[in-house]
């Protein structure tokens, strides 16, 4: 028996066959950028989970967190210039963890009673601050990330070649967010952390440290963005006092994308839109344009989706609607 015949000739077979042919030549002409989009993904994961962290507890947009990323990166700069980077490393993630501790205590703690918008205003004057801070030690000027040992060193895989971090930045993000569930879910502090997200006074009311949960709340999230720094900083070496702008204004999109509040949304939504913002910078799109001419809109793609997202479902993938108690 001969093989079923499609319209034109082809066989349903040869279809196919070509079909996965033309996906397998695009995911090849496309792999160093999708390699990159997942590699971004996972950086702006570790900062987006600062983001969403925050706000679970206290319904406010940190945004100085995107700041606390650019700050890790000068500390690494600075401190590699006296240190073995080896020493730096520990040192760096420390002192990001102490700088959103600081931020958290004289920023945001005397303000734990006031209206939400004189903490949101709190979060960007904090913002401006650093950023002052940063162009006043640096004079404005980039300066260059140092190189770190192994992260740094070139690999090729199936024709394209990038950065070891590439490949360990995925693998590290899941790694660090498979902790980050566990220690909210079976450690006292985290189910401290979910009682509050879920009832701010009632949790008061029942003696949970609000302030010590509140803190928690804020080194974890200094830490992944230390963690962050480190990865984004070795891909794109050059940190200014605006460094973390872009990045966490972008993080904070993949927040909302995946439904603020919720650590699995704020990882797949970076993740989306690292790899959409890659491609879109250099890939050749689907429909066999070119995708270098697109580079212009990367950044715009980013803000366009988190209006669709709002406008289609205002919760984001995995966020909860509130209700309001009577």
């Amino acid at each position: 028996m001969g093989m079923p015949m499609d319209g034109g000739g082809k066989t349903a077979g040869s279809n196919g066959m070509d079909g996965g042919k033309s996906m397998l030549d695009f995911l090849h002409a496309n792999l160093s950028y999708i390699l990159s989009g997942i590699s971004v993904g996972g950086q702006y994961a570790l900062i987006a989970i600062g983001y969403t962290m925050v706000y679970g507890i206290l319904r406010l947009i940190n945004f100085a967190h995107g700041d606390v990323f650019m700050c890790a990166g000068l500390m690494m700069v600075y401190l590699t210039t006296v240190l073995p980077v080896t020493v730096a490393i520990p040192l760096v993630l420390i002192m990001t963890v102490a700088l959103g501790f600081f931020i958290e205590r004289a920023a945001y703690k005397p303000l734990r009673t006031a209206p939400r918008m004189s903490v949101m205003i709190s979060a960007i004057g904090v913002s401006y601050l650093l950023q002052n801070a940063a162009l006043y030690f640096t004079g404005g000027l980039a300066k260059v990330y140092p190189t770190i040992p192994w992260l740094s060193d070139s690999v090729v895989i199936w024709g394209a070649t990038t950065k070891m971090v590439t490949l360990v930045t995925p693998i590290l993000t899941i790694v660090l967010v498979v902790l980050l569930s566990l220690l909210i879910k079976y450690t006292k502090i985290g189910m401290a952390m979910r009682a509050v997200s879920k009832d701010f006074e009632t949790s008061r009311l029942m003696g949970i440290q609000i302030n010590t949960v509140i803190s928690v709340t804020f080194i974890i999230g200094s830490f992944l963005a230390a963690v962050g720094s480190m990865l984004y900083f070795t891909n794109y070496a050059s940190v200014t006092p605006i460094s973390g702008g872009m990045p966490g204004l972008k993080c904070f999109v993949a927040a909302v994308f995946g439904g603020i509040g919720s650590i699995p949304g704020a990882v797949i939504g970076a993740f989306i839109i690292g790899i959409a913002e890659n491609i879109l910078k250099g890939g050749t799109s689907i429909f066999g344009f070119g995708g270098s001419g697109w580079t212009t809109f990367s950044d715009a793609f980013t803000f366009a989706l988190l209006i669709i997202i709002l406008v289609v479902k205002p919760t984001g993938l995995f966020g909860e609607k509130s209700t309001d108690k009577a």
